[in-house]
């Protein structure tokens, strides 16, 4: 996997829109936030544009993805808020010049179309906070994002949960928002986890749903030779009026019974305020012991 080149005071980073609209004015907490950090700011074409949800026309988005792609002066890319729209430019967007000098792409949620997509073209990519987010998140957040393309040394640790499964493991990081992973399988942009660590998070969604995700992962493979499981924020979930019978923890636990992978839940990053920066493309230690789950860059 290439890494792109990390950031240096003076760089400039660039903010866009791929799926819903986003404002200049709302954007002010996350330029005050990059220029305290030294780096400069580029505000795409899409941002004050309104098309019914979405930053602009596909057409739009996809052009303004496209030139920050190729602009050799932009740095990092850093999308400015999820929601969906990703999916219906992926498959414009010409990756040749940015295979040929990568750079950052940063975002959560809808972005993990991004990143699986890009995954699979062997450059790595950043899972973290948004422009959308800054002014709810917390300063760990904000600090693992910095540390994240500066290159400055961090790991993970957060107390254990006591559902989870306990045991170590080594590989790439991948994943993401489970329902964009979902609605990924069969494509180009779906991922192989072969050998690798899992991450996975959702927001808003009913408990039956999360449960036929998983069996449409596992039944697609994504747990067959997977190195470990870890769960992120699992946000604000439903149930139906005749419960299901199962929470999330239940579920992954029974549909990964037959597995001896660890499992952690409640790690720190998805549609929380503590949303630490993940570097998808990137081998990672996890080890997960009765009193805490560590997650360190190797």
């Amino acid at each position: 996997m290439i890494q792109p080149p990390y950031l240096q005071k003076g760089d400039t980073v660039g903010i866009i829109c791929t799926a819903r609209s986003f404002s200049s004015e709302a954007a002010q907490p996350a330029i005050e936030l990059l220029q305290s950090w030294g780096l400069l700011v580029e505000l795409g074409a899409t941002i004050d544009v309104n098309v019914n949800q979405l930053g602009g026309t596909d057409q739009q988005r996809t052009d303004d993805l496209q030139q920050m792609l190729d602009n050799p002066n932009i740095k990092a890319i850093w999308i400015a808020r999820g929601g969906y729209g990703t999916v219906r430019i992926i498959d414009s967007i010409d990756f040749s010049k940015f295979l040929k000098h990568p750079k950052w792409i940063i975002g959560f949620s809808d972005i993990t179309v991004l990143h699986s997509h890009i995954h699979n073209l062997g450059v790595a990519t950043l899972h973290a906070i948004m422009p959308y987010s800054v002014p709810k998140a917390l300063e760990t957040a904000k600090e693992t994002l910095k540390k994240a393309l500066f290159n400055e040394a961090y790991h993970i640790e957060c107390a254990s949960n006591p559902s989870n499964k306990l045991g170590t493991a080594e590989g790439f990081l991948v994943g993401g928002n489970l329902s964009i992973i979902y609605s990924l399988l069969g494509s180009k942009s779906s991922i192989n986890t072969h050998g690798k660590i899992l991450y996975l998070e959702d927001l808003d969604e009913y408990l039956y749903h999360i449960d036929r995700m998983f069996y449409n992962l596992k039944r697609n493979g994504y747990f067959d030779d997977l190195n470990g499981l870890i769960m992120g924020g699992m946000t604000d979930m439903h149930d139906n009026q005749i419960p299901f019978g199962y929470d999330v923890r239940q579920i992954v636990l029974d549909l990964c019974k037959e597995f001896d992978f660890p499992i952690c839940f409640d790690f720190p990053a998805g549609h929380i305020p503590d949303n630490r920066a993940l570097k998808l493309g990137t081998t990672v230690s996890l080890d997960v012991t009765a009193n805490a789950t560590i997650l360190k860059y190797t």
